[in-house]
């Protein structure tokens, strides 16, 4: 379904509580096209909101969300299209005033600066002045006061914000949005760091805000939440827009299936063979958790066997597979790498047990980025580059020469900076590392992102040729194309195991698992 034409009059911004106009859309993208060199980020899109409703926008990684929401914000202009506010074009890029008195976003990592108070953050470089010049704090208070007050936001201006909870933040933030005028708000995941009853008062202020004239833009994974909060649903694929429609007239499985462009059939893939029953354990895992992100976790992986960890944001995969290999340490539960168990929260000691690791984060968490591809191929193996702990140059670069050579990394040599490679061959040198100790079991986080395709489909063929030789792996992902390789991947929602599923899933099936859908209800 497509989106209306909006008015041509230019209304005045709604302020201090009035309601937005009635009579067209709040915000229109109308044929909007962005490129990043070779890549389509969106591709003649367009989105229609209206006043007084919550519009969810849906898609999968990649679809073209964050791209939309940083144009409809003025963060960057698209290169084909236009933006319209109440049926009028948008103001130039570097008129913020403007911008911020006809939209604002309020991002799953806050804004919020934590050594000011909440009332200097919502009047950050607005603060009244008395003769003297020095700031009223007074009036900077009461008028804090009363703009917390207008939105039902029960906090206190004068505390720390360091203080403030997630909720608490998430609220300041949309109530400083509120003061420059904007009754368009975008809400990018908010529900990704809250609990259900956070949830269930955030659902509570928005419909409360929204008959005072409030319109929202609501981005989430999570599917369940669309059809409790939101109007209507705007679905983005590939970059391109697929479907506008009131939620309510959308199926859940129809909702998957636009969001993954497949129908129920099962799509052609190789499965692997099984892995037989008797091969020993290389991981067993039992009960973790850490109170507040994963909660009571069990994962067994075999030799040779590839376990994926699928979820969303906030699902707790990811910290789950960082206990896994030590770098966190969960409060509960055990974990034993072939039979022995390294001390929680030691990536030493499970690096000494035969654990490789391939992190989220090349660029913070994998590299080091002013060393070599030798130096950093060989960071987890000191002991085999010299006695005594001296570093023979030339046996680390055989090493170094032997990992090139096996993963393909293209570069003129081992002593080249790694700021010098492709973000593909960086990936590979991460990889590298991580294999460089023979490890029985390998976790991967989101071991594909950020790289092109070939690299992509180098690396995970790379990953079942290791799982060939009898190495467990267990691959963090929710990039489906990461999981497909899985002989039965764990579902993860909430901080829970919700479903484990077998070679041969739908895409539509996952996704809906990963969503927290039930398309048998």
């Amino acid at each position: 379904m497509g989106d209306h034409a909006g008015a041509t009059a230019k209304p005045a911004p709604a302020r201090d509580g009035e309601p937005a106009p009635a009579d067209g859309p709040v915000a229109e993208a109308e044929r909007v096209t962005k490129r990043y060199g070779e890549t389509v980020a969106l591709d003649g899109a367009h989105i229609t909101i209206m006043p007084g409703r919550t519009h969810a926008l849906v898609g999968r990684n990649g679809a073209g969300k964050s791209t939309l929401v940083s144009i409809l914000t003025g963060l960057q202009p698209p290169d084909e299209g236009e933006i319209r506010f109440a049926g009028a074009p948008a103001p130039r890029l570097a008129d913020r005033d403007a911008w911020r008195e006809r939209v604002a976003c309020v991002y799953q990592k806050s804004t919020i600066i934590p050594e000011l108070t909440v009332a200097e953050n919502l009047y950050l470089n607005r603060h009244k002045r008395n003769r003297l010049g020095l700031v009223d704090w007074k009036s900077v208070w009461r008028k804090a006061s009363e703009l917390l007050e207008t939105w039902s936001v029960d906090v206190d201006v004068r505390r720390p914000a360091r203080e403030l909870g997630v909720e608490q933040r998430q609220f300041v933030e949309i109530a400083r949005a509120l003061s420059f005028g904007a009754r368009f708000i975008i809400l990018d995941e908010p529900t990704a760091q809250l609990d259900g009853a956070a949830i269930s008062r955030l659902f509570e202020r928005m419909r409360a805000m929204r008959e005072q004239g409030v319109t929202f833009l609501f981005i989430s994974h999570h599917l369940q939440e669309i059809y409790e909060i939101c109007d209507t649903v705007t679905v983005f694929r590939d970059a391109r827009h697929i479907l506008t429609a009131p939620v309510a007239e959308v199926p859940q499985g129809d909702l998957v299936g636009a969001m993954t462009g497949e129908a129920a059939g099962l799509r052609e893939r190789r499965i692997r063979p099984a892995v037989p029953s008797e091969a020993p354990v290389v991981l067993d895992a039992k009960g973790l958790g850490d109170g507040e992100l994963y909660h009571d976790v069990d994962l067994r992986v075999r030799a040779g066997e590839i376990v994926g960890l699928a979820g969303l944001g906030g699902s707790g995969k990811t910290e789950l597979a960082e206990a896994v290999v030590g770098l966190r340490a969960p409060r509960s539960g055990t974990v034993e790498v072939a039979g022995s168990r390294p001390r929680p929260g030691s990536v030493p000691a499970s690096l000494t047990m035969g654990v490789g690791f391939v992190p989220r984060d090349r660029h913070h968490q994998g590299l080091v980025p002013l060393m070599s591809i030798a130096d950093n191929t060989t960071l987890t193996i000191p002991e085999r580059l010299g006695p005594a702990g001296f570093v023979s140059g030339r046996r680390k670069d055989r090493l170094a020469r032997e990992m090139i050579d096996n993963l393909a990394i293209k570069t003129p040599g081992p002593e080249l900076p790694v700021t010098g490679l492709s973000g593909g061959n960086q990936q590979k040198v991460v990889m590298a590392r991580a294999l460089a100790n023979g490890p029985r079991l390998l976790v991967l986080i989101t071991p594909t992102a950020g790289v092109d395709v070939r690299s992509k489909e180098f690396l995970l063929g790379k990953v079942e040729e290791i799982a060939g030789t009898g190495t467990g792996i267990v691959i963090a992902s929710d990039e489906l194309d990461d999981l497909r390789l899985c002989d039965r991947v764990l579902v993860m929602f909430h901080g829970r195991a919700v479903a484990e599923l077998p070679a041969g899933w739908h895409d539509h099936e996952m996704v809906a698992a990963m969503e927290g859908v039930d398309l048998d209800a």
